[in-house]
């Protein structure tokens, strides 16, 4: 694997190298590109071209076997080894390898509803805890205004009753 991008942000690209080589130096053939970063992980692979090296014998690092298997490399590798020893012809070869990418994709697709599926209860949960607060901030805001308003009627009260008393001895004295 070849070290591509910038710092924090690393993408690779899957190549055929002698072991001797430096890691980002002389290669011999590209044969896909990997890029971990996004979710899930992006391969692109030349799927022919990487089976044929696993047959005539390259030895992957763990990384890059790991991608090859998820690939169904090694599984491909597998089922023509098969096909040479005579278990099971090219076509039941092709069927088993099409029922296990189905089963693959199938199992993919189920991980990405249970993702989504996670994420919008994740953001059901937020809205609900948020209309929670706002809902705790109008009740304290309804409280002030309501304590203010009761404390200037109050204070009304206080200015009239001192107004009434005003005049109340105000007429006396007159009379």
């Amino acid at each position: 694997m070849q070290r591509h991008g910038r710092k924090g942000y690393a993408f690779y690209s899957i190549v055929i190298a002698d072991v001797r080589a430096p890691r980002d130096g002389k290669f011999t053939e590209k044969i896909g590109t990997y890029n971990p970063n996004t979710n899930p992980a992006t391969v692109d692979l030349k799927f022919d071209r990487a089976l044929y090296w696993v047959e005539v014998g390259a030895e992957p690092t763990d990384t890059v076997r790991n991608i090859l298997s998820r690939e169904g490399v090694y599984m491909m590798k597998h089922l023509r080894g098969g096909v040479k020893k005579g278990a099971f012809d090219e076509a039941a070869a092709e069927a088993k390898f099409a029922a296990w990418k189905a089963d693959r994709q199938k199992g993919l697709q189920a991980l990405e509803a249970k993702l989504a599926a996670e994420k919008k209860a994740a953001y059901a949960a937020k809205q609900a805890e948020e209309k929670k607060a706002n809902e705790e901030i109008a009740k304290k805001v309804a409280e002030k205004k309501a304590a203010a308003a009761a404390a200037q009627a109050e204070a009304e009260a206080e200015a009239s009753a001192d107004a009434a008393e005003g005049e109340t001895t105000e007429t006396p004295a007159e009379a």
